[in-house]
């Protein structure tokens, strides 16, 4: 069997604009940000989706939706799938990003999340954010893998040959790619509206391309 999925990162919201922590707290897209969504939606038309997923967050169920209004063809109706959420930054949610990156990156030598991400990787960061969070409710990488798991389980029950859109979060797209794949530098962010295509197969998961903005 082989799924076809391509995941799309929403488009730019106000949080994204001023360097916001923004896990599973929302903003709403920019001007920006809607155009990304039409953008790529516009980019996808050659693709004909059978599934279209996307996480439960709003800003993601925004861009599907602008998204789905430049693509054409009959699309079906977007599913809320919380497996595809990005990653949980607990008591860290609306920190300032650069000044989150001096806090927990400083002490050894990183001032942005993709220097942490480049010198940690995906998981260790994680990791090192959970155990910073005092409360105690910050995702590790065992509990973002639980949870984004059986998101990949779904994928995996539909019917052999099925094209999928999933429109997902930066985070969470480039741990999925750094996991599945070692050609790609860890450091590099998906941008807003930026395609990622994975295959998938019962036992595989291979990474097709990573944060293009038009289909190869």
């Amino acid at each position: 069997m082989a799924i076809s999925v391509y995941f799309v990162r929403h488009g730019q919201t106000y949080l994204n604009l001023y360097n916001r922590m923004q896990g599973w707290s929302d903003g709403p897209l920019t001007p920006k940000g809607q155009e990304d969504a039409r953008r790529v939606g516009r980019a996808l038309a050659p693709i004909q989706f059978d599934y279209v997923f996307c996480s439960d967050l709003a800003r993601t169920v925004s861009t599907t939706r602008f998204l789905l209004a430049e693509h054409p063809g009959n699309n079906p109706k977007p599913v809320a799938e919380p497996a595809f959420r990005e990653e949980f930054f607990g008591y860290f949610e609306g920190e300032n990003g650069q000044q989150f990156a001096d806090f927990l990156g400083g002490p050894e030598g990183y001032h942005s999340f993709a220097e942490m991400v480049a010198g940690w990787g995906p998981d260790k960061l994680k990791d090192k954010i959970a155990a910073a969070d005092n409360y105690g409710t910050a995702e590790d990488h065992i509990a973002f893998w639980k949870r984004v798991d059986k998101g990949f389980d779904r994928l995996r029950a539909l019917p052999d040959g099925s094209k999928v859109l999933v429109v997902s979060h930066g985070a969470t797209i480039r741990s999925i790619v750094q996991r599945y794949s070692d050609a790609y530098d860890p450091g590099d962010s998906p941008r807003n509206g930026s395609i990622t295509k994975l295959t998938l197969s019962q036992d595989n998961t291979t990474v097709d391309f990573y944060n293009k903005l038009e289909l190869p």
